[in-house]
């Protein structure tokens, strides 16, 4: 199933991304009309369309990239998790963290797949990311039933301004990564069921169509389960609430010399199976 959000509401995408259907004519006004809502009554909404066959050409109508929101876009919470891919930890000199390095990005950065990025200052890197969006409360649960507290994952790209995440005396990570449109994902939420295997997907990121990013969401150290059971022993994990999951090697922070966006730069993230961002970025 892929969930997409189109001018506030929840619509149901084909299987090849073409045309969407609004979730309240789908589900005879039961759910919706907004996002959460939908998250909120995740169990039954998946148990009410597994006896609904869906007609996306008659009810349906054409997606167009630049009109879809972010899948969950009004989370309670939002988790970040640093330093969270093996190759990435590498690139960095630094050790594998014992347990998640967690931060929050805040709710004004969030955008849809396909937009203009405003770039602020000369040292806006980027990020690509699995973003996890939670289905059910969970707290306090175990790695081995985690997936079943998830709805479906996205694409991320976890955009920072490095001079304002690494300010002193202490760094601002939540703060250097919420400019506005920091924080994009879509195009929309898959399911689990939908991908051969959901803790081995193929992400890769683009600058003009040149790879600075290729790895393979095997390479977390803390994969999805591990986070959900991790994070949920000390917060409950709420229906729609966010987490991205952390970036692989790549970065250009991480390059001698650094490399940073300029206005012009086409960024593109596609995790296979679930789809593709992509932002152009302006002064």
């Amino acid at each position: 199933m892929r969930l997409a959000t189109i001018q506030d509401r929840p619509h149901l995408v084909s299987p090849d991304g073409r045309r969407a259907v609004d979730v309240v004519k789908v589900g005879d006004g039961h759910f919706g009309p907004n996002p959460r809502s939908v998250y909120d009554s995740w169990q039954d909404f998946r148990s009410y369309l597994a006896d609904v066959e869906i007609d996306f050409d008659t009810l349906g109508f054409e997606v167009r990239q630049t009109d879809l929101q972010a899948p969950s876009p009004d989370p309670r919470q939002v988790f970040a998790i640093g330093l969270n891919y093996r190759d990435h930890a590498d690139e960095s000199g630094l050790d594998y963290p014992e347990g998640p390095i967690v931060f929050t990005k805040f709710l004004s950065s969030f955008a849809g797949p396909e937009t203009t990025l405003v770039l602020p200052n000369s040292t806006v890197d980027w990020e690509a990311e699995l973003v996890v969006v939670i289905g059910r409360r969970a707290e306090r649960v175990d790695a081995e039933h985690a997936w079943s507290y998830v709805a479906g994952v996205t694409v991320g790209q976890d955009y920072s301004d490095r001079a304002l995440q690494l300010a002193g005396p202490a760094p601002q990570f939540s703060f250097g990564k919420s400019w506005p449109g920091f924080s994009p994902q879509g195009p929309w939420l898959v399911t689990a069921d939908e991908l051969d295997d959901p803790d081995d997907l193929p992400i890769r990121c683009t600058i003009n169509g040149d790879p600075v990013q290729e790895s393979r969401t095997a390479q977390l150290i803390f994969p999805v389960a591990e986070l959900v059971a991790q994070l949920s022993a000390v917060t409950p994990l709420l229906p729609g609430d966010v987490i991205f999951t952390g970036t692989p090697a790549g970065v250009g922070g991480g390059r001698k010399p650094p490399r940073f966006l300029v206005p012009g730069d086409v960024v593109e993230t596609t995790i296979e199976g679930v789809g593709t961002l992509r932002q152009i970025c302006t002064g």
